[in-house]
């Protein structure tokens, strides 16, 4: 329930729909950036190591990613359960699911925590790294850091998902800023410790660092520096997000009982959340199968595409953020019995994404060199930045079908559609571009070059599919009732409802 002065949520059920949209979607794309600036910000220090380290963690991302993403699912199923109950004028449910969310997630972050540790020297061969060389020794102090964090990483994104399905985008925004911020002093000081660090040099305070490094001897812990530096950042903005919640301070309020597991909310939550999870783990899975693809052809490939990912992450991020605020639109107005409005509100954002992404890609083409020139310096800088390049040049060009792929696929969630979603991504994301890339780059041997090809040739794909899919209109309904103490909802407008029990009806 609300508190007044204090929810910042904006109206998407009622009046002009484009400006509520965009009001609700910046706040999520500037998040996503934030977030994006995590990744870069480690990218960039570590990048002063040289080559090797960049290459490291290159394969620990395509690991923790994978990981991560399996958390995004359930946080997902808490923004629809809060959307649609809001929608639904479901006020007194909303409480009850953002804690049964937090309960299941915190529960199964633990879990991936324990056995990621344990698999991480496991995962990282999987994904091509070599043992005993020092690629592999940093990416595993790298992982393993990462995955004792895992919690904290967690409890951050249900957080945000939560506020998201309510409607609060810019309290999870202020939290980002001050994670990143944060972030960004402490990842040269972990990373290089007091020695050759050009922070000091850029401000001009090198005996100051020579004075530290005689008293400290601290030379930094490379790689596994900037996991540390991430998850005691993380933890502090994890910390306040959570203290929120149960001060009542952003619109929700919650009660402890709320976090006593309730099998019917838990089973609700998994069966929209579990899909949900596969589907962004998709993405991520891809990311590991081509960054096992790529180590093939060498390790300055394996440095340019994890590179190279990563700017293709920030410039797809308003997609990402029109998709999740769609998911709000949808699940709000689906919650409301306004179908019409809730596709109108995804034909908006299709139509914002197209406009700007087409100006996006330009600029990805045009200065695809001195973008990669930022990322790294040092050992072997140059073949990475010249396949980077390639890359960079290659995938840019298809940015508009992708971003058309997430902005449905968030439409596709908000219903509660997600197992339509998995569908969807796994075709899109593992069979598609995996088998494009393996052709290009192995029976037609060209190389890294070939998976560039094989990448951008699914991303068009995988935009017809959704587009023709999402024009039969078979994906609206709901899975909430407007009275949540009735298991089966009766006849609205002589019209039966999906029940709460079945999300899932195509």
């Amino acid at each position: 329930m609300s508190q007044p002065g204090r929810d910042r949520s904006v109206n998407v059920t009622d009046g002009a729909l484009l400006k509520p949209l965009i009001v609700l979607s910046l706040p999520i794309v500037l998040t996503n950036l934030l977030q994006v600036g995590y990744n870069l910000a480690d990218t960039f220090w570590v990048g002063r190591i040289g080559q090797p380290a960049v290459s490291a963690l290159s394969f620990s991302w395509a690991i923790v990613f994978l990981v991560i993403s399996l958390s995004l699912g359930f946080s997902i199923a808490g923004t629809v359960l809060v959307a649609q109950n809001k929608g639904a004028g479901n006020t007194d449910r909303v409480g009850h699911v953002a804690g049964q969310t937090i309960t299941l997630v915190v529960a199964v972050s633990i879990l991936f925590s324990i056995v990621g540790y344990l698999l991480a020297p496991t995962l990282l061969q999987l994904v091509g790294a070599v043992p005993e060389t020092t690629e592999y020794g940093m990416a595993l102090d790298y992982t393993q850091t990462m995955f004792l964090g895992i919690p904290f990483v967690f409890s951050f994104f249900v957080f945000q998902s939560l506020l998201q399905g309510w409607g609060d985008t810019r309290t999870p925004l202020y939290l980002m800023g001050l994670g990143v911020g944060l972030n960004v002093i402490a990842d040269p000081f972990f990373i290089l410790g007091f020695q050759d660090n050009v922070l000091f040099a850029w401000v001009g305070l090198e005996p100051l660092e020579a004075a530290l490094f005689d008293l400290t001897g601290f030379t930094g812990f490379g790689v596994q520096g900037a996991a540390i530096a991430t998850i005691l950042t993380r933890g502090i903005g994890a910390a306040i997000g959570i203290w929120l919640l149960l001060s009542g301070r952003v619109g929700i309020t919650l009660a402890r009982a709320d976090f006593l597991p309730e099998r019917e909310t838990i089973t609700k939550i998994f069966r929209i959340g579990a899909p949900a999870s596969l589907e962004v783990s998709t993405k991520a899975l891809s990311v590991t199968i081509l960054t096992a693809l790529v180590a093939i052809t060498s390790v300055e490939a394996v440095a340019a595409y994890g590179i190279g990912t990563r700017v293709t992450s920030m410039v797809v991020l308003p997609a990402l953020g029109l998709a999740r605020g769609v998911e709000t639109v949808v699940g709000q107005n689906l919650g409301a019995n306004q179908r019409d409005r809730a596709v109108a509100g995804v034909r908006a954002a299709i139509g914002l994404i197209v406009a700007a992404f087409a100006v996006f890609s330009v600029i990805v083409y045009v200065f695809a060199g001195p973008i990669m020139d930022i990322f790294v310096t040092g050992t072997g800088s140059a073949a990475v930045i010249a396949v980077g390049t390639e890359y960079l040049e290659i995938v840019g060009v298809t940015y508009v079908f992708l971003g058309v792929f997430y902005v449905i696929q968030g439409g596709f969630r908000g219903s509660g559609r997600t197992r339509l979603a998995l569908l969807f991504a796994f075709v899109g994301y593992i069979v598609l571009r995996s088998l494009l890339a393996y052709l290009f780059a192995v029976p037609l041997a060209l190389g890294a070059t070939g998976i560039w090809y094989g990448e951008a040739a699914s991303n068009v794909l995988m935009a017809a599919a959704v587009g023709a899919y999402f024009l039969r209109g078979t994906w609206t309904g709901r899975v909430v009732d407007d009275d949540a103490g009735k298991s089966t909802p009766g006849p609205v407008d002589g019209v039966d409802q999906p029940s709460e029990s079945t999300p899932e009806t195509d």
